[in-house]
């Protein structure tokens, strides 16, 4: 897993997102941007997570940040999950990893003993060159916008 790190510039992707809208990098152009990782929509700590950065949505806004969640799940799983939640921002759809493999974030995991590969959960901030400036590696579910708001 190389994973992309502070200075790395990102490799520019274009991946349907929830309503099947092509979402590339390059729409975020100037922009500062936050690309949230998540194993699994609608699982509890992806859940308690995307519910967090909703709730404080407007905050990052004024921040002057756009958001993107990312996970290989469908577009229709990602559509449920961001219509039961009432999420402002674009989900990913991105079953074939472009985005995931891009910013290396798929890897071996361990749960109960079990080792399988899949989705590290990891938030990136990216400036509006599509460059990292910042890499949050241990996500707080329930406080993951007060972790993006510390600078």
């Amino acid at each position: 897993m190389n994973t992309l790190k502070v200075g790395d510039k990102v490799p520019d992707f274009t991946v349907p997102d929830q309503d099947g809208n092509n979402v590339s990098l390059a729409d975020y152009k100037g922009k500062k941007l936050i690309v949230f990782f998540y194993p699994k929509a609608s699982t509890p700590g992806c859940t308690a997570e995307a519910c967090n950065l909703r709730d404080n949505y407007e905050v990052l806004q004024e921040q002057g940040y756009s958001l993107l969640g990312v996970s290989a799940d469908s577009q229709k799983r990602q559509t449920n999950f961001k219509n039961k939640n009432e999420f402002p921002f674009p989900l990913l759809a991105d079953e074939n990893k472009e985005v995931i493999n891009a910013f290396g974030v798929w890897g071996l995991k361990k749960f109960m003993g079990k080792e399988y590969d899949g989705i590290h959960r990891k938030t990136f901030i990216v400036d509006g060159d599509g460059i990292v400036t910042r890499v949050i590696d241990k996500v707080k579910t329930k406080d993951h916008a007060a972790q993006l708001l510390e600078s």
